[in-house]
Order: C-alpha cells, then structure tokens, then sequence
C-alpha cells in the first residue's frame, strides 16, 4: 500500500516507517522541518512538507493514498497548557481524513492513550469506547481527545476501515525522550530516584519497536472500528521502576508523598501517580500480536537510558 503517515518522523513514526517499508509498502511522510525531511528521506520515505494545520496538504496526501497512518499530535504545546487546542489542532485532521476516506474502505489509524481509562483496575479495549464513566473524570484536552478517539473508531459507519491504537504512557527503547527519559532526568536533578506513596501503582509499557508491528498489522487487518491496545507489559509498579533507575544512578528509591509530589516531579507528578494498568488479550488474539522486544524492567537495565548521565 501508498501509506501516508503523520508524525513520520516522530519516536513512534520513525519506527513505523521502516517497518512499513521493510514489509513492502511505501511510505509519505509529513514534514514540517528540513530535518524532519532529511531524516524520513534516509529511511525511504517520500516526503510531503506541511503542519498539522496544512489541512489542503492533509486532504491531498489522503486522497492519494492507500491508506493514512495519524500519529501527529501537538504534545509542545499540550504540555505548556494548551492541550484543548492540541486535541482540537488533532480533530480538525481527523476530520479532514475522514471527509477524504468516506466510502472508501480505506485503512485510517490514530494513536491514543491508555492512562487513565480504568484507575484501579486493568483496562481493557472496551474502555473508553463512550461518553460513559471514563469521560465522566476527564475535562479540557484530555476529554477532547478521547472525544478524538471515539469519533475515529465511529468512522467505521462512513465506509472507512478504521481503528485506534492506545499506547502505553511508555513507549520506551533506545533514544526515547519522553516520560521515562523525564523520570530519569528528576531523579538525577533531586539526587533521589522517587516513587509517589508505596510505589505500588502501575504503568503498562511497550518497547517502541513492537508497536510499530501492531501499527503494521492493524493496517493491514484490522477490522473497521477496532480499539487495539500495544500493551507488552500489562502493569509495572513505579517502585520497581525507581529501583532500577536508582541502581543505574547510585541513587536511593524513595517514596515522595502524595502532597509534595507536584514539588518534585513537576508536571509530571499527575501521570507518575496514576494506577493504570492494561490488557491487550483482545487485541494478540485479533491480529496474532505478540511482542518480542524486552519488557520495561530489562531495557532500562540495558542502561541505554543512563549512557549520557552522570552517576554519583
């Protein structure tokens, strides 16, 4: 398939592109930057320059594709106190592809996220699939953008193969910047590898490179309005995480309380103190998924995360 990927370039996009490629199709990616262009160019890709906003450049590359991969998503300005207009930056695209894909039957896949869909317990693919409970103790952005979420899965009624891919809140591997990276970074700055209360809330995770399988395969296979999940490990508990972490530092895991969280993780401390544990059963048994990369526990034991850190 001509497969057009927002977000090419991005830790996700960047290993779903090859592993589009390495399976035969060919991928356009957009770029919104020389190096962005340079980077998908080496990997093969055809590059199509624009932003998110381009919506005429979005409208053209869908309606010249085989199928549309979204993985773009405002997260600079989502995490500086705009993440309504993120997620609304988000709908305004999913829109546009869906006036495009209409009655075409036509593969259309976003990324979301897992965090948050059943504190407490493990989430399932049938989270989150209405305006329910689960919207209920969401508002701004984060409604918004399982709004986004739902709106994708109900194009399935428009003749659009569509689906959804949550994503763990990490997605880790070698080169990662995100959560885990951040983690890492605080408890270097603080000189304590911290954990909220007991550290007994849990994270699910995938390593990067599975993911990128599942986007494969859901593009490939996945019937119209699936909700899939790239969950490997269903639920790490932030205590084993902060242990590692303080191994590979020569730091001390510690717990930081609940009220002086804000203080020591900064934004971070709202999602580090989440219980949010996931299944993907549904979706290995859909596709034949099956991760085949290092759990979280052992690639941050591989120390990739530290090699650039100073220990004490």
């Amino acid at each position: 398939m001509r497969v057009f990927i927002t977000g090419a370039s991005g830790w996700i996009g960047s290993a779903v592109v090859p592993e589009l490629i390495g399976a035969g199709h060919q991928v356009v990616g957009l770029a919104r930057s020389d190096t962005s262009a340079a980077a998908l160019a080496e990997a093969g890709a055809e590059v199509r320059l624009g932003t998110l906003d381009d919506l005429d450049t979005l409208r053209r590359a869908a309606a010249d594709a085989d199928g549309v991969i979204h993985l773009a998503f405002k997260h600079d300005i989502a995490f500086s106190g705009g993440f309504e207009d993120a997620a609304d930056a988000d709908r305004r695209a999913i829109d546009t592809f869906g006036e495009v894909l209409a009655g075409s039957d036509r593969p259309f896949l976003i990324a979301s996220g897992t965090l948050g869909l059943a504190p407490g317990r493990v989430a399932t693919e049938r989270d989150g699939q209405d305006s329910g409970p689960v919207g209920a103790r969401l508002a701004g952005g984060p409604a918004r953008r399982m709004a986004n979420a739902q709106a994708t899965v109900a194009l399935a009624d428009r003749g659009i193969r569509s689906s959804v891919v949550r994503l763990p809140p990490t997605v880790h591997g070698d080169g990662d910047h995100g959560f885990l990276a951040g983690v890492v970074a605080i408890a270097q700055e603080k000189g304590v590898s911290g954990y909220i209360g007991d550290g007994a809330n849990r994270w699910p995770a995938v390593h990067r490179s599975d993911a990128a399988h599942l986007f494969r395969l859901a593009l490939e296979g996945a019937p119209a309005g699936s909700t899939l999940h790239a969950v490997s490990d269903e639920g790490v508990p932030i205590r084993a995480v902060a242990e590692v972490i303080g191994r590979h530092l020569g730091l001390p895991a510690a717990s930081v309380s609940a009220a002086d969280a804000p203080g020591h993780f900064s934004w971070l401390a709202g999602f580090l103190g989440m219980d949010s544990p996931a299944s993907s059963a549904h979706t290995r048994e859909l596709l034949g998924w099956q991760p085949a990369q290092p759990g979280l526990i052992d690639d941050l034991d591989k120390g990739h995360y530290f090699a650039a850190v100073p220990k004490n």
